[in-house]
């Protein structure tokens, strides 16, 4: 069976999943705790197929929150404490989460779950009653996208495409790690001449930085150091924010892997990022970082090109992880 049949018969899946879990009740759309624009515009706009779907999780990254707050999406904020969910639940579905411990809250048990993803690492143990789509695709929204288009083309407004279009534009680096899928996914949300392309995309990528923020950016650069790990290069520096956009200005410099370390509240923080160049040649992030978490343990995964780790450990042995695993990656020849 091809990629393209197998991606068929699991749609096919899944909406059935779902609509038998709406026919019994609430279904909550529960993101990856990073709060990214991939797993927030996956969860919205997988929301508007169902009146019993409801977007909702513990954080909402930078980028998410504007474009939640702008275009008024629905999303709930969840607390990791407190949560209480509805009284009566038809099923889970979790986005861009590759393990439950990216979800970052306790799932109520004995709810089947269905989890989307496309993440190359999977560590949920899942049920008889459960469903799992992991496609190898470049973002999550490539499958919402998909699902939308094939059993609820009319939920496919400009803001769910705005929403979809974001995460996708996201995590591919501005299509820097695109692939065709990708570049068709961006084509079909297009298609409609209402979303004006080079707008959106500098819609998407205005941040604003506060002057706390700025410094602690330049401190990060100024704390950068580059070291040879087996054939690799790898510039690794510590922040204690916007370790993302640290780790892109970092390779924006011409590194081949940037690795950016946090430790806040007794927990540390990996996030990795590497050049297309650098991942053609061999180096999966994503399966790097899941190395380092059945090493020294926490959880790990990603993206070939932008992967983090999060656990107890602390930092520099982390980080030492990170690099002694990256040496043991071969190069392929040019």
């Amino acid at each position: 069976m091809s990629s393209s049949d197998a991606h068929e018969a699991e749609l096919e899946s899944f909406h059935a999943w779902l609509t038998e879990a709406c026919s019994r009740g609430a279904v909550p759309i529960v993101t990856g705790k990073n709060g990214d624009m991939d797993t927030i515009g996956s969860a919205v706009a997988l929301s508007a197929a169902h009146p019993n779907l409801m977007a909702c999780g513990l954080h909402l990254g930078r980028t998410a929150k504007r474009m939640v707050e702008n275009l008024q999406a629905p999303f709930r904020k969840l607390s990791d404490q407190q949560t209480v969910w509805p009284q009566s639940l038809g099923g889970i579905i979790i986005v861009d989460a590759a393990a439950p411990g990216q979800v970052g809250i306790e799932l109520p048990a004995g709810i089947p779950v269905c989890v989307l993803d496309h993440h190359s690492t999977c560590d949920w143990d899942l049920g008889e009653d459960d469903l799992l789509l992991q496609w190898n695709v470049r973002a999550t929204t490539q499958i919402v996208d998909a699902y939308l288009c094939k059993f609820s083309p009319v939920s496919r407004s400009l803001v769910v495409r705005k929403m979809l279009l974001a995460g996708l534009l996201t995590d591919t680096g501005r299509f820097r790690h695109a692939d065709k899928g990708a570049f068709q996914t961006a084509v079909d949300l297009l298609t409609g001449g209402d979303l004006d392309y080079a707008s959106f995309v500098e819609y998407v990528e205005t941040e604003t930085t506060t002057p706390s923020e700025r410094g602690s950016l330049l401190r990060g650069l100024g704390r950068a150091n580059s070291v040879d790990s087996g054939p690799w290069n790898i510039v690794y520096t510590h922040s204690g924010t916007l370790e993302g956009r640290l780790a892109s200005l970092l390779i924006g410099t011409g590194a081949e892997i940037a690795l950016v370390s946090r430790f806040r509240d007794g927990e540390t923080r990996l996030t990795a990022r590497a050049s297309r160049h650098t991942t053609q040649k061999g180096i999966h992030l994503g399966e790097l970082m899941a190395s380092v978490a059945q090493q020294i343990g926490g959880e790990g995964g990603g993206h070939d090109g932008a992967a983090g780790w999060s656990g107890k450990t602390d930092r520099i042995a982390a980080e030492s992880s990170f690099i002694a695993l990256v040496a043991s990656i071969k190069r392929r020849d040019d």
